[in-house]
């Protein structure tokens, strides 16, 4: 797993009330490729599963020629499955932040427009509150080259990607590889946070 966020960054996040916790919850974040973010988010302990899918666009059902072609709104994103008591949502978010460039407004890495925007999408208003709160923090952190482009959003529907693209990082490591390598994606992540422990 990536660096953490500068201790005082998670340390002063917002605490809520939570209940108890269900066995299972999701969370829905788009960091660019979505490849990517399933390998970033399915190595961490207490995350059971990310999903790649489409979400925040108009169209009902979008495949994945729409959806890169920039024609139906969405962008590429993963919905993960996760068990609360191993992992919080705050450390999911540390997870995004730190497997994305914040301050790119146009994609991600070598992929441009905004089917590849980053973006938080919550559920619950707590989600919400968590997510404002740690943008917040990380702009106050004044650690990053400039604004933060990355918005929260409500979450509109998800829909599931085709299944050539679900983990596609372990049924292409070769192809795979070549791609993240050539896209720029750790060189880039090293800029902003820090080489990988």
């Amino acid at each position: 797993m990536r660096n953490l966020l500068p201790p005082l960054l998670l340390s002063s996040l917002l605490v809520l009330p939570v209940s108890a916790h269900a066995s299972s919850a999701e969370a829905i974040f788009a960091g660019g490729c979505f490849w990517c973010m399933e390998e970033a988010f399915e190595q961490v302990e207490g995350v059971e599963e990310a999903v790649s899918g489409y979400i925040g666009g108009h169209l009902d059902n979008p495949t994945y020629y729409q959806v890169s072609q920039g024609q139906s709104g969405h962008t590429e994103a993963v919905q993960v499955s996760y068990d609360p008591d191993k992992i919080s949502y705050n450390q999911l978010l540390d997870v995004f932040w730190t497997n994305i460039d914040p301050v790119d407004g146009g994609g991600q890495f070598c992929d441009r427009g905004s089917q590849y925007r980053s973006e938080i999408f919550y559920r619950t208003q707590e989600e919400k509150l968590l997510a404002e709160a740690s943008k917040l923090k990380l702009t106050q952190a004044d650690t990053l080259p400039s604004e933060i482009e990355t918005d929260v959003t409500q979450a509109s529907e998800f829909f599931v990607a085709e299944e050539y693209h679900q983990d596609y990082y372990r049924k292409n490591p070769v192809r795979y590889s070549f791609y993240k390598y050539s896209c720029g994606r750790a060189k880039r992540l090293e800029q902003l946070w820090g080489k990988a422990p």
